[in-house]
C-alpha cells in the first residue's frame, strides 16, 4: 500500500488531477460556511500533505513547479489589478497614506521581532510582512457604489506604494541573508534593482503597447506575450539576486495600461484564478507543519498575538493619522483601516519566499513560528477586514467633488455630468444598427429599432455579415451572400410597416462580431440592438459569444434584448438604479427614449442595504428626483425606494408588475459572455418578462 502511495505521489499527472479536484470542490464548500475559499485550499493542503493522507508531496518537482507558477501569477495579478488611473487622480494623498500604512506596521513588526529575539534583518522583514495589504473588501465598496469616495480611492492607490516597498524590503533582506553583507554590496543591489525596475516598467510597457498595436485583435498571441513578460521578468529578478515575485509584480504594473480591462486581462486572470493561484494556496497548506503550527499557537502565542495585534493597531494608527491630516470623517477613516487590514497576496508570497530561503549555514530567514504566525494573520485579517468594511462603508457619505489641495477635482457630480451630457448632440442622423443573423428574433429586433429610430426621425441599418473565405470565388461565399440578402429583404419588409427609413448592409468579413462593430463605426451609429439567448454551447463559454465581442469592441451603446412579447406591447418599464453615474444617466436616457416611443412609463427602483443611513437614502432620492426633472421624466416616471438586503429578490418580485426590465451591464468580457454583477446574474436566471441588458463604452 505504501509503495502504491509513493508511486502516486511521484506521478505528476496524479498530482495535477488531485489539485484540480481540490480547486473545483473545496472553495465553494468553505464559502458556504462564510469562510474565504482560500482557507479551504490551505485546509486541503494540510489534509493531503505529510501530516494527513500524504497524497501530495511538497518536495516533489511537480508540486514545486505548480506552487512557483501560482506564486508568480499571484503577484502578477496583484500588480495588474492596481488601478493606475485612480492612483494618478489621488497620487499625493495615496503616497501619504501609503507611507503611513507602510512605515507604522513596519516599525511595529520590527519592534515585535526584536522583542522576541530575532535579528535586525529578520525583524525588519517581519515588519514588511505587515506593511502591505490586499484589497479583499473592494467588491463590498463597489457593491455599495462607494468606489469614487476619495478615502476609498486613496486606499486603493496606496496599495502601489505598500506592495512595492514591502517587496523591496524582501529583496534586500534576502540578499543580506544569502551572502556577506556590506555597504558596497547593498549599493550594488539597490542600483541593479533600480535599473532592472526601469527596464521592466518602461521597457516592457512600451514594448507591450507596440506589440498590441501591431497585433490588433490577435488575443491569443497577446495573451502569450503577457505570460512571456511575466516569466521573463521573474527570471530577470533572480539574475540580480532578487526574489522572482518582485519581477512578477513589476511585470503586472508594466502591462497594466497595455491590457486595460480588456479581453486579454480577462483571459490572464481566468487562467490564474482558476488554476495556478489556487495551486499556490494548496502548496502553502502542504508546507504547514501541523505539530509545529499547534506548538506555535500553544507555546508562541505571545508572538502570534504580537504580530496580529501589531498589524491591527498600526493600520488603525495609519488610518487615524490620515483622518486628521486630510480631515476625513470617522466612517472614511475606519473604512480605510478595514480595507488595508487583509494580508493575503503580497504577504503570503513574501512570507513563503523568506521561509524557503536558506543561507550557507542552512538557516532560514524566518522560522516556523513566524511562518505559522503569518498564516494565522492571514486567516484573521481575511475574515475581519471584509466584515469591518461591510460595517463602515455603509456609513460613508455619497461621493462628492473635493479639492485635493492642488485644485484638482476628485470624482464627478451631477452638476458636472448633466451639462456635458446635454451638450453631446450628435451631428449625424440618429442611427440604429441591427445585426441580422437569427430569423426567429429578427422581427422583434427590427420593431424595437424602428420604434426608437422613428421617435428620433432617424434611420435603421440592418446588417448581415456573410462569412468570408480565403477565396472569394468559393461557392460557400456565394451561398452566404444569398442567405444574407434574404435576411435583409425580410428586414426591409418589416421596417416598411413602421414607415422608417432603412439602409441595409451586407458585409463580407471573416469575423462576424468585428464586422458588426466596424459597420456600426462606419455608419457612426448611435445604438446597436442585438438579440441574446441564455443557453450557449461549450465553444461560446470558452471563447465568448458574438454578442459579447460586439459589446466589448463597439464605439456606441449596445442594447442586448431577450423579448418575450412584441416591443409594441411593452409599456411598463422597470429600471433598477444602483448609483448615480454617467453610465446610469445613459441607461435612463435609453429607457426614456423607448418609453416615449412606445407611450410607456418608467419606474426607477433603488434598493438600499438595511444599514444604509436614512440621510444617505434621502440624499440619493433627492438627486434622482432632480435627474428626472432635468430630463423631463417627471410626468411618465416615478421613483421607488426599497430597503432590503437581497436586491435580486426585490427586482424579481417587482418585475411581475412590469413588461420590461432594463439592466446595466459592463464593458468587460469574460469567457462565458457578458460581464454582469452577481445580482444581475441571479435576476437573469429567474426573470419571467422581457429584458434589455444595456451598456455603453467606457463603462
Amino acid at each position: 500500500m505504501e509503495n502504491l502511495l509513493s508511486i502516486l505521489r511521484d506521478n505528476p499527472l496524479v498530482s495535477f488531477t488531485i489539485l484540480l479536484l481540490v480547486v473545483l470542490t473545496l472553495p465553494p464548500i468553505f464559502e458556504r460556511l462564510r469562510l474565504p475559499g482560500l482557507v479551504g485550499l490551505l485546509f486541503a493542503g494540510v489534509v493531503l500533505g505529510k501530516d494527513g493522507l500524504h497524497l501530495l508531496d511538497a518536495d516533489s518537482e511537480s508540486i514545486k513547479l505548480f506552487a512557483d507558477i501560482g506564486k508568480i501569477y499571484l503577484m502578477f495579478v496583484a500588480g495588474l489589478e492596481i488601478d493606475l488611473a485612480e492612483f494618478r487622480k489621488t497620487k499625493e494623498r495615496s503616497l501619504v497614506f501609503g507611507a503611513l500604512t507602510f512605515f507604522l506596521p513596519l516599525s511595529m513588526g520590527t519592534i515585535v521581532g526584536l522583542n522576541f529575539g530575532f535579528g535586525w534583518n529578520a525583524s525588519i522583514l517581519i515588519g514588511s510582512l505587515l506593511a502591505s495589504h490586499t484589497l479583499l473588501g473592494f467588491p463590498i465598496v463597489q457593491r455599495l457604489g462607494m468606489v469614487k469616495n476619495q478615502a476609498v480611492m486613496v486606499t486603493i492607490g496606496a496599495t502601489i506604494f505598500t506592495d512595492i516597498a514591502a517587496l523591496l524590503v524582501l529583496a534586500i533582506s534576502v540578499s543580506i541573508h544569502s551572502g556577506d553583507f556590506s555597504s558596497i554590496s547593498l549599493m550594488i543591489q539597490l542600483v541593479s534593482l533600480g535599473i532592472y525596475s526601469a527596464i521592466i516598467l518602461f521597457g516592457f510597457g512600451r514594448l507591450g503597447k507596440e506589440y498590441f498595436r501591431r497585433t490588433g485583435d490577435e488575443e491569443s498571441n497577446q495573451f502569450l506575450f503577457v505570460l512571456l513578460s511575466v516569466f521573463l521578468a521573474s527570471i530577470g529578478a533572480q539574475l540580480i539576486n532578487v526574489d522572482k515575485i518582485v519581477g512578477a509584480f513589476l511585470a503586472g504594473l508594466a502591462v497594466n495600461d497595455v491590457v486595460g480591462n480588456g479581453p486579454v486581462k480577462e483571459k490572464v486572470e481566468f487562467v490564474g484564478g482558476t488554476l495556478f493561484i489556487p495551486f499556490f494556496f494548496v502548496g502553502m497548506g502542504l508546507l504547514l507543519d501541523i505539530p509545529a503550527f499547534v506548538k506555535t499557537i500553544q507555546f508562541e502565542l505571545p508572538l502570534v498575538i504580537g504580530i496580529v495585534g501589531g498589524l491591527i493597531v498600526s493600520k488603525l494608527l495609519a488610518a487615524t493619522a490620515t483622518k486628521f491630516i486630510y480631515r476625513y470623517n470617522w466612517s472614511e477613516s475606519l473604512t480605510m483601516w478595514s480595507l488595508s487590514l487583509p494580508q493575503v497576496a503580497a504577504t503570503l508570497a513574501a512570507a513563503l519566499a523568506a521561509y524557503q530561503i536558506q543561507n550557507s549555514a542552512g538557516e532560514r530567514l524566518i522560522n516556523d513560528a513566524v511562518f505559522n504566525s503569518v498564516i494565522v494573520l492571514m486567516l484573521v485579517t481575511s475574515i475581519l477586514g471584509p466584515v469591518l468594511t461591510a460595517q463602515f462603508a455603509t456609513k460613508l457619505p455619497l461621493p462628492k467633488t473635493k479639492n485635493n489641495g492642488n485644485d484638482e477635482k476628485i470624482g464627478s457630480t451631477l452638476d458636472e455630468w448633466l451639462p456635458e451630457l446635454k451638450s453631446e448632440q450628435e451631428k449625424n442622423r440618429f442611427t440604429v444598427v441591427i445585426p441580422i443573423y437569427n430569423p426567429h428574433t429578427q422581427r422583434d429586433l427590427i420593431e424595437m429599432g424602428a420604434l426608437l429610430a422613428k421617435k428620433e426621425s432617424g434611420i435603421i441599418v440592418p446588417v448581415s455579415i456573410a462569412a468570408a473565405n480565403v477565396h472569394m470565388d468559393d461557392p460557400q461565399v456565394d451561398g452566404n451572400l444569398k442567405q444574407s440578402q434574404m435576411l435583409l429583404e425580410r428586414a426591409i419588409e418589416i421596417s416598411q410597416e413602421f414607415s422608417v427609413d432603412t439602409d441595409p448592409i451586407i458585409r463580407i468579413d471573416d469575423h462576424i462580431a468585428q464586422g458588426i462593430s466596424r459597420s456600426a463605426k462606419e455608419k457612426n451609429a448611435n445604438l446597436i440592438i442585438m438579440g441574446w439567448r441564455e443557453n450557449i454551447g461549450l465553444k461560446a463559454r470558452l471563447f465568448g459569444t458574438i454578442v459579447d465581442t460586439v459589446f466589448w469592441s463597439s464605439h456606441c451603446p449596445v442594447a442586448v434584448m431577450r423579448l418575450w412579447d412584441n416591443p409594441t406591447n411593452l409599456h411598463r418599464i422597470l429600471l433598477p438604479v444602483k448609483n448615480i453615474s454617467k453610465a446610469t444617466i445613459e441607461t435612463i436616457k435609453f429607457a426614456k427614449l423607448f418609453a416615449e416611443a412606445n407611450q410607456g412609463t418608467i419606474t426607477l427602483l433603488h434598493i438600499c442595504d438595511r444599514q444604509t443611513p436614512p440621510q444617505q437614502v434621502t440624499e440619493f432620492k433627492t438627486t434622482l428626483s432632480r435627474l428626472m426633472t432635468e430630463y423631463g421624466l417627471a410626468e411618465n416616471a416615478k421613483i421607488k425606494m426599497i430597503i432590503h438586503d437581497a436586491p435580486a429578490q426585490v427586482i424579481i418580485r417587482a418585475s411581475h408588475q412590469f413588461d420590461l426590465v432594463i439592466l446595466r451591464s459592463f464593458r468587460r468580457r469574460t469567457a462565458g459572455g457578458l460581464a454582469v454583477s452577481d445580482i444581475t446574474t441571479e435576476v437573469l436566471k429567474k426573470l419571467r418578462c422581457s429584458l434589455v441588458l444595456f451598456g455603453q463604452p467606457h463603462s
